[in-house]
């Protein structure tokens, strides 16, 4: 049956309704009724949006001629202030109110004890489940009140835009053709309600959800659980991502619209309240489908990667020609990433007086995208650290250049076919740095960190290891979690205080810490990230993470050119030195076997000493310098020509 005109017909079971209960004698509600009623019908003509919005309503849900009356009753509340008092007077009120249940069904046309009229209300009826209608009171049924929630109210007026504590949870929809389109919407054309997308980190699974629904010439409605405000002391409450969902479902359904929900893993079990939904729904998780989340089996698709050449295809829609440069490429972003970050650094050059925005410009938004707030992540608010400020052996340098180059190339390697992942194994890559303190490890990863656009997530395993059996497994699982939410690279620092040789089993502690070391090699063969480790004593680590690890790069103690090389390229960054008491490089690299970091500490606090007597760094304060630092490493200067110089 057609639900076309039922405002009007409802209008007409209300003044019907008058007109019966004006037959009784001594209505006390008479005049005020029928004043109400007059006031109506004069000002029909100007309901006709709202009569176009409830029937259009209806047929997106699918609603029978019975059904939209009794939302039409509830409507009536909303839409005139006569129509509130009319539905207050024949509810036997003594001024404007909303229809009780009974007034509905009379109005609808239904007996009040009809068993299939009262389905039509209960929770699993087609007004309740959905969220278009409440049923307020604890009476009786027939004594119950109907009300519109306020976001079916709003569009049964003819207001379609979205509410402002939603809006903040949708994407501008972004498609990409990648691995899985033509499964999600040969799904969607088989009839399927719910599917499942299994997109880790890195995978476009939003985007290719998108690119299906735009083939078959769709709405398409996106939205992000994962933009549901969270900090780090305040976690995701579940009670807020139910009412998200449940209020997804109904805007995509007051929409039209396929409901394409990522970050849909963050519901877990209160992915059941899209059962409530009246549209397809495409759910995007980095985890697969869970059969304990109460809803039957969906069809599943696993989401691919965009190859580099499709991000640049990206990038280029979004910020014309030539702007795709490798360092861009290298930032392993999502089309609907994309498009923030480009909008991001358009704004940003726009406001430097550039007509669009460099390498620099793309990798500072990117690291803007992904920051977290959390005191872990290493975030950098300037241009990032580069290549070019690693002072390293050739060897040490081409190896962490190959490592970031994996990175990079790593979409189009897995593009390939199963080179990388089968067995249960992620598609993560793997690093340790090995090397005395100051060498550069650390820098060095903040260089992978930054060429990736992404924040370094670095993490101290003495923190993490507990004596309490089985919390060190939990702390890591935590830390791996966060860091591939972030998108970050995982940076463990002193690695050695957990990743010692596996001990034979003397005791139950032994036993318990080899599970700790067996969790992490599996942990780190399941990751979808960049995991790096650092350690001082490379000779202490088990001989089996050597085959989990696709890079082992050692960092030496520098060589009298590489500590050259480091004083020049320290001294650099000052804006002037002393020109009667000019730095000899030669001297100072000669003479003091230091480490990188020892000597930008001795640089920072020449420049500290000079700047306290408001002239410029000289070779007096390095010399200075170099002494005390000398003595906090408790030893000396021993080359002769450093005191013949003094």
């Amino acid at each position: 049956m057609t639900t076309s005109g039922t405002g009007q017909r409802v209008r007409a079971a209300v003044a019907h309704a008058v007109h019966r209960r004006l037959e009784l004698p001594a209505w006390p509600a008479a005049d005020a009724a029928t004043a109400a009623l007059g006031a109506l019908e004069q000002d029909a003509g100007g309901l006709a949006d709202a009569d176009a919005a409830l029937d259009e309503v209806a047929d997106l849900f699918g609603l029978d001629v019975h059904t939209a009356a009794l939302l039409g009753v509830a409507q009536l509340a909303e839409v005139h202030p006569s129509g509130h008092v009319l539905t207050g007077l024949l509810s036997g009120d003594p001024a404007a109110g909303r229809p009780t249940v009974a007034l509905g069904l009379e109005l609808a046309g239904l007996p009040v004890g009809d068993a299939r009229a009262r389905t039509l209300l209960d929770d699993a009826g087609p007004l309740r489940r959905t969220g278009l209608l409440d049923v307020d009171g604890d009476e009786p049924l027939p004594a119950r009140r109907l009300r519109l929630p306020d976001r079916p109210a709003a569009r049964l007026l003819g207001v379609t835009a979205t509410p402002p504590a939603l809006d903040r949870l949708l994407l501008d929809p972004v498609p990409a053709e990648a691995p899985g389109a033509a499964e999600v919407a040969a799904a969607l054309r088989a009839g399927e309600q719910l599917v499942w997308v299994h997109a880790p980190l890195g995978t476009a699974g939003t985007a290719v959800a998108v690119a299906a629904c735009r083939e078959l010439d769709v709405d398409v409605l996106v939205a992000d659980l994962e933009r549901l405000p969270v900090t780090p002391t305040a976690p995701l409450d579940p009670l807020v991502v139910r009412d998200a969902v449940r209020a997804l479902a109904l805007e995509a359904g007051l929409a039209g619209a396929v409901l394409v929900l990522a970050g849909a893993h963050l519901a877990g079990p209160h992915l059941v309240e899209l059962d409530r939904a009246v549209v397809p729904v495409v759910a995007v998780g980095r985890t697969a489908w869970a059969a304990h989340w109460g809803l039957p089996l969906p069809a599943a698709v696993a989401a691919g990667r965009l190859t580099t050449a499709a991000r640049g295809e990206q990038w280029e829609r979004m910020l014309g020609a030539g702007v795709a440069t490798r360092d861009v490429l290298a930032l392993r972003l999502t089309p609907e990433q994309i498009d923030a970050v480009a909008r991001r650094a358009l704004r940003d050059a726009a406001a430097d007086g550039r007509p669009r925005p460099d390498g620099p410009t793309l990798r500072a938004a990117a690291r803007r995208l992904s920051s977290s707030g959390s005191a872990r992540v290493r975030s950098s608010s300037g241009p990032g650290a580069t290549l070019d400020d690693l002072v390293l052996p050739p060897h040490t340098r081409g190896e962490v250049e190959r490592l970031v180059g994996w990175v990079r190339d790593r979409d189009d390697v897995l593009a390939l076919g199963d080179l990388h992942g089968k067995g249960g194994k992620g598609t993560g890559i793997s690093a340790l740095f090995s090397g005395s303190p100051g060498t550069g490890k650390t820098l060095a990863a903040h260089v992978v960190a930054d060429s990736l656009g992404a924040d370094l997530y670095q993490v101290d395993l003495s923190a993490v290891v507990d004596k309490y059996i089985g919390e060190t497994e939990k702390n890591l699982e935590r830390v791996f979690a966060h860091a591939e939410s972030l998108g970050a690279v995982l940076f463990f620092d002193e690695a050695d205080s957990l990743f010692g040789s596996r001990s034979a089993v003397n005791d139950a502690r032994d036993r318990y810490a080899n599970q700790e070391v067996s969790y992490l090699l599996q942990r780190m063969e399941a990751s979808e990230g960049v995991t790096i480790l650092a350690t001082n004593l490379r000779g202490n680590l088990d001989p089996a993470f050597a085959r989990r690890l696709h890079f082992m790069v050692h960092f030496p103690d520098p060589d009298e050119a590489t500590r050259a090389r480091l004083w020049t390229h320290h001294l650099a960054q000052l804006p002037t030195t002393d020109a009667q008491d000019p730095p000899d490089v030669d001297l100072l690299a000669r003479s003091l076997e230091l480490a990188g970091g020892d000597i930008r500490n001795i640089v920072l606090a020449s420049a500290y000493d000079a700047v306290a007597q408001r002239r410029p760094v000289a070779m007096r304060d390095l010399r200075l310098a170099a002494n005390r630092e000398m003595a906090k490493l408790g030893r000396r200067v021993a080359h002769p020509d450093w005191d013949a110089a003094a």
